[in-house]
Protein backbone atom coordinates (compact mmCIF):
# COMPACT_ATOMS: atom_id res chain seq x y z
CA UNK A 1 0.00 0.00 0.00
CA UNK A 2 1.72 3.33 -0.82
CA UNK A 3 1.11 6.97 0.72
CA UNK A 4 -1.48 9.59 -1.55
CA UNK A 5 1.83 11.41 -2.05
CA UNK A 6 3.65 8.25 -3.83
CA UNK A 7 0.87 7.88 -5.72
CA UNK A 8 0.60 11.05 -7.22
CA UNK A 9 4.58 11.36 -7.90
CA UNK A 10 3.72 8.24 -9.56
CA UNK A 11 1.00 9.58 -11.68
CA UNK A 12 2.79 12.72 -12.36
CA UNK A 13 4.26 11.79 -16.08
CA UNK A 14 2.21 11.21 -18.95
CA UNK A 15 3.53 8.14 -20.22
CA UNK A 16 3.08 6.25 -16.31
CA UNK A 17 -0.47 8.14 -17.13
CA UNK A 18 -1.00 5.97 -20.12
CA UNK A 19 0.24 2.42 -18.52
CA UNK A 20 -2.49 2.57 -15.97
CA UNK A 21 -5.04 3.55 -18.35
CA UNK A 22 -3.90 0.49 -20.19
CA UNK A 23 -4.19 -0.85 -17.19
CA UNK A 24 -7.35 -0.48 -16.41
CA UNK A 25 -8.25 -3.41 -19.24
CA UNK A 26 -6.30 -5.89 -16.98
CA UNK A 27 -3.13 -7.76 -16.99
CA UNK A 28 -0.93 -7.33 -19.86
CA UNK A 29 2.58 -8.34 -20.37
CA UNK A 30 5.34 -5.41 -20.58
CA UNK A 31 5.79 -6.43 -24.27
CA UNK A 32 1.97 -5.25 -25.57
CA UNK A 33 2.70 -2.11 -23.14
CA UNK A 34 5.71 -1.74 -25.34
CA UNK A 35 4.01 -1.86 -28.49
CA UNK A 36 0.95 -0.29 -27.99
CA UNK A 37 3.13 2.87 -26.59
CA UNK A 38 5.57 2.69 -29.52
CA UNK A 39 8.08 3.18 -26.51
CA UNK A 40 11.87 1.58 -26.26
CA UNK A 41 11.49 -1.82 -23.80
CA UNK A 42 14.00 -0.01 -21.60
CA UNK A 43 11.52 3.39 -21.59
CA UNK A 44 8.81 1.32 -20.57
CA UNK A 45 10.71 -1.44 -18.05
CA UNK A 46 11.53 2.24 -16.19
CA UNK A 47 8.31 3.46 -15.74
CA UNK A 48 6.63 0.48 -14.57
CA UNK A 49 8.98 0.05 -12.21
CA UNK A 50 8.23 3.47 -10.46
CA UNK A 51 4.77 2.68 -10.49
CA UNK A 52 5.25 -0.37 -8.71
CA UNK A 53 7.18 1.56 -6.27
CA UNK A 54 4.68 3.98 -6.04
CA UNK A 55 2.26 1.11 -4.92
CA UNK A 56 0.00 1.68 -8.27
CA UNK A 57 1.35 -1.73 -10.08
CA UNK A 58 1.90 -4.99 -9.00
CA UNK A 59 3.96 -7.57 -11.75
CA UNK A 60 4.56 -11.53 -11.76
CA UNK A 61 6.80 -13.45 -14.02
CA UNK A 62 5.96 -16.36 -16.10
CA UNK A 63 9.41 -17.58 -17.50
CA UNK A 64 11.05 -14.32 -19.21
CA UNK A 65 7.79 -12.58 -19.22
CA UNK A 66 6.78 -9.99 -17.15
CA UNK A 67 3.22 -9.47 -16.57
CA UNK A 68 1.91 -6.52 -15.36
CA UNK A 69 -1.64 -5.25 -13.61
CA UNK A 70 -3.21 -2.56 -11.30
CA UNK A 71 -2.53 -3.28 -7.85
CA UNK A 72 -5.14 -4.33 -5.52
CA UNK A 73 -7.10 -1.38 -4.27
CA UNK A 74 -6.93 -2.55 -0.16
CA UNK A 75 -7.65 1.00 0.84
CA UNK A 76 -10.64 3.58 -0.06
CA UNK A 77 -7.99 5.88 -0.94
CA UNK A 78 -6.56 4.04 -4.18
CA UNK A 79 -10.04 2.44 -5.11
CA UNK A 80 -11.17 5.68 -5.08
CA UNK A 81 -8.42 7.06 -7.34
CA UNK A 82 -8.39 4.19 -9.39
CA UNK A 83 -12.28 4.33 -10.40
CA UNK A 84 -11.68 8.38 -11.10
CA UNK A 85 -8.18 7.75 -13.65
CA UNK A 86 -10.09 4.95 -15.18
CA UNK A 87 -13.04 7.53 -15.99
CA UNK A 88 -11.29 10.68 -16.30
CA UNK A 89 -8.26 8.34 -19.16
CA UNK A 90 -11.07 7.57 -21.39
CA UNK A 91 -12.38 10.68 -22.02
CA UNK A 92 -8.82 12.24 -23.19
CA UNK A 93 -8.30 11.75 -26.93
CA UNK A 94 -4.56 10.28 -26.45
CA UNK A 95 -5.53 7.56 -23.83
CA UNK A 96 -8.44 6.49 -26.25
CA UNK A 97 -6.30 6.37 -29.10
CA UNK A 98 -3.88 3.99 -26.85
CA UNK A 99 -6.86 1.54 -26.05
CA UNK A 100 -7.66 1.43 -29.37
CA UNK A 101 -4.29 0.33 -30.35
CA UNK A 102 -4.40 -2.22 -27.55
CA UNK A 103 -7.79 -3.65 -28.78
CA UNK A 104 -5.82 -4.13 -32.60
CA UNK A 105 -3.05 -5.57 -30.72
CA UNK A 106 -5.00 -8.04 -28.84
CA UNK A 107 -6.80 -9.20 -32.08
CA UNK A 108 -3.26 -10.25 -33.61
CA UNK A 109 -2.40 -12.03 -30.68
CA UNK A 110 -1.16 -10.46 -27.90
CA UNK A 111 0.51 -11.98 -24.56
CA UNK A 112 -2.79 -11.76 -22.52
CA UNK A 113 -6.67 -11.21 -23.54
CA UNK A 114 -8.54 -9.84 -20.89
CA UNK A 115 -11.57 -12.42 -21.64
CA UNK A 116 -14.44 -10.53 -19.72
CA UNK A 117 -13.12 -7.02 -21.26
CA UNK A 118 -12.80 -8.08 -24.79
CA UNK A 119 -13.72 -11.73 -25.99
CA UNK A 120 -17.36 -10.32 -26.68
CA UNK A 121 -16.25 -7.76 -29.15
CA UNK A 122 -13.58 -9.45 -31.39
CA UNK A 123 -13.44 -12.73 -33.38
CA UNK A 124 -11.55 -15.35 -32.32
CA UNK A 125 -8.01 -14.61 -32.14
CA UNK A 126 -4.93 -16.11 -34.03
CA UNK A 127 -2.46 -18.52 -32.08
CA UNK A 128 -0.47 -16.19 -29.72
CA UNK A 129 3.55 -17.25 -29.22
CA UNK A 130 2.64 -16.95 -25.64
CA UNK A 131 -0.30 -16.52 -23.64
CA UNK A 132 -0.48 -16.01 -19.47
CA UNK A 133 -2.03 -18.54 -17.38
CA UNK A 134 -5.21 -16.52 -16.75
CA UNK A 135 -5.66 -16.57 -20.67
CA UNK A 136 -5.10 -20.32 -21.21
CA UNK A 137 -7.53 -21.04 -18.00
CA UNK A 138 -10.04 -19.00 -19.74
CA UNK A 139 -9.21 -21.02 -23.34
CA UNK A 140 -9.48 -23.99 -21.12
CA UNK A 141 -13.30 -23.38 -19.83
CA UNK A 142 -11.82 -22.82 -16.43
CA UNK A 143 -12.46 -19.25 -16.14
CA UNK A 144 -12.70 -17.75 -12.65
CA UNK A 145 -16.10 -17.25 -11.04
CA UNK A 146 -15.59 -13.44 -11.33
CA UNK A 147 -14.28 -13.20 -14.89
CA UNK A 148 -18.53 -14.32 -15.80
CA UNK A 149 -19.11 -16.68 -18.50
CA UNK A 150 -16.25 -18.12 -20.33
CA UNK A 151 -14.83 -16.05 -23.40
CA UNK A 152 -16.02 -18.29 -26.55
CA UNK A 153 -13.14 -19.16 -28.24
Amino acid sequence: MGSLDAYFKGLSDTTRLRIINLLTWGELCGCDIQRVMRASQPNISRHLTYLKHAGLVTDRREGFRVFYRLAPANDDTLKNLLQFLTLALRREGDFRNDLRRLKDAIKDGACVVPPTKIASRRPAPAKPTHTSARTRQARSGQASETSGAAPNY
